[in-house]
């Protein structure tokens, strides 16, 4: 399937310091990649690049098969985005806001209007002030606009800063529903892994201004890293004298980390040493985990 977003290996400087250092990545339709790492790793900066808010220094930026640089006009003509945070009038209501949107672009119907506000979850609050909204309901009318124009792409950038669990929960429902549902590609940047590895289906890790790992959440989730398994037991006592192998201790269980084929051997030779076990289950590993695992270092932000 063609990538309906494509940069090859970008590069930008502000004066002597450089910022992202050939940077490339792909989404395709039906995706929705997670372009992530901490705080002043180059995401903001490349998502300004994609859309053309800023110039890039060399490399490409392709959407929808036009260069960005080259046929601007045509290029963003599909995209919906929010950098930052959705501006929306405070004093107006949501749908007076929707119709002011509505004025950037051609042919945008009151239908249409209402078929995003639907889309996003906002029937019963459209007529509502903005000042009245939650900042999940701001976002959530943010998207809206960014919809109004029926965009094949999608790029949000750090679109869960601020929000409660619940609208967190909404937003991801929403993407999920938009990657499926209108066929789009979504690239949405977090420092926040945990808030994206439920919904994402691609990963980009970026640190320092340069992509160290692109892969599905699954590829990245076992790349290089032996799984870990708890083990309940009666008791937790003199292991340091049967297992030849590093554990931790949790409450009347232990952490291993071993290949699955190792891990009969261990059931039974902690039986043999009259061990009692009550369970034995995989704990599965974080995007947080996998990050620091690929990027090194003991923190994210």
């Amino acid at each position: 399937m063609e990538s309906l977003i494509k940069v090859e290996k970008i590069c930008k400087s502000f004066g002597s310091k450089q910022v992202l250092k050939e940077v490339s990545l792909e989404v395709r339709e039906g995706e929705i990649l997670g372009f992530v790492g901490p705080n002043g790793a180059g995401k903001t900066t490349t998502i300004k690049l994609i859309l053309g808010l800023q110039s890039i220094d060399s490399g490409n930026v392709y959407i929808n098969g036009f260069d960005v640089q080259k046929d601007f006009e045509k290029a963003i003509e599909k995209v919906g985005a929010i950098v930052e945070n959705p501006d929306a009038y405070m004093y107006l209501s949501g749908l007076a806001n929707l119709k002011l949107a509505a004025n950037l672009y051609k042919d945008i119907t009151d239908e249409r209007i209402m078929e995003v506000v639907k889309l996003v979850g906002l029937e019963n609050r459209i007529k509502d002030k903005v000042s009245k909204y939650s900042l999940g309901m701001r976002q959530r009318l943010g998207i809206a606009m960014s919809l109004l124009h029926k965009p094949n792409v999608l790029i949000l950038d750090e679109p869960t800063n601020g929000l409660d669990p619940e609208g967190i929960k909404d937003l991801r429902d929403l993407i999920k529903k938009l990657a499926k549902e209108e066929h789009m590609a979504i690239l949405i940047s977090s420092h926040n892994l945990a808030e994206l590895e439920s919904f994402i289906t691609d990963v980009c890790f970026i640190k320092n201004g340069e992509v160290i790992k692109t892969a599905s959440i699954k590829e990245v989730k076992a790349n290089g890293v032996k799984p870990s398994y708890i083990i309940t037991l009666d008791k937790v006592d003199k292991l340091d004298k049967v297992l030849n192998i590093d554990y931790k201790v949790q409450d009347e269980s232990i952490i291993i980390q071993v290949e699955r084929e190792e891990l009969p051997d261990i059931v039974k030779l902690l039986v043999e040493k009259n061990y009692k076990i009550y369970g034995v289950s995989q704990m599965i590993i974080s995007l947080e985990d996998a990050f620091l695992n690929i990027a090194g270092g003991n923190k994210i932000d």
